[in-house]
């Protein structure tokens, strides 16, 4: 399977960074082919300019400014996001990939002003997050990143692709040993694909 990797932290020593390096090394040893898409070693701009926003509807001259990574993610059959949760959110820059790359006429197409799927041939959509906060506190607020990762994007892609959500909850109090529990759960969930 053609899997894109959108990774999205900037410090390459972070516990991120291990959990990203996990997805990839056991995606590749289990035979799929990885676009390992590091944003921010990428330079990836997530600012969504001025021409942008008022060329947003204008297909296909809107990809033109992202067409490589429209390129990448046409060609996935499966997503994996990997992030830390930050103010409940994503990071700026995965954030604006969405605004930027999950454009009109690339992730969904309008029909008579109804936004209809256009990402049919990705099959398999996982998120897989870190949280500084506990699981109850991010209950409390919503949870709005798993909330865009499995229902939001799962609209966007085939109507029976698999969907999987990771969350590591706690890093500011998280032990080694919990660390490692769940890298060793990332890789059992990325050699099962």
């Amino acid at each position: 399977m053609r899997i894109l990797v959108l990774y999205a932290h900037p410090d390459p020593e972070s516990f991120g960074a291990a959990i990203h390096r996990t997805v990839v090394e056991t995606l590749r040893c289990s035979g799929h082919q990885v676009d390992d898409c590091d944003l921010y070693a990428e330079g990836f701009d997530p600012v969504l300019t001025r021409a942008e926003r008022e060329r947003y509807l204008d297909v296909p001259a809107n990809r033109a400014p992202v067409e490589s990574y429209v390129r990448r993610l046409e060609q996935a059959e499966g997503i994996v996001f990997v992030f830390p949760v930050w103010n409940f959110g994503f990071p700026a820059i995965l954030k604006g990939y969405l605004d930027r790359v999950f454009l009109p006429g690339v992730s969904f197409r309008l029909d008579n002003g109804l936004a209809q799927p256009n990402l049919m041939h990705v099959k398999m959509l996982i998120g897989i997050a870190t949280y500084g906060s506990p699981r109850w506190r991010a209950f409390l607020i919503g949870d709005p990143p798993r909330k865009v990762v499995m229902r939001m994007l799962r609209v966007l892609v085939a109507p029976f692709a698999r969907r999987k959500y990771l969350a590591l909850h706690d890093m500011n109090r998280q032990t080694p040993a919990g660390r490692a529990a769940f890298l060793q759960r990332v890789e059992k969930a990325m050699a099962a694909l």
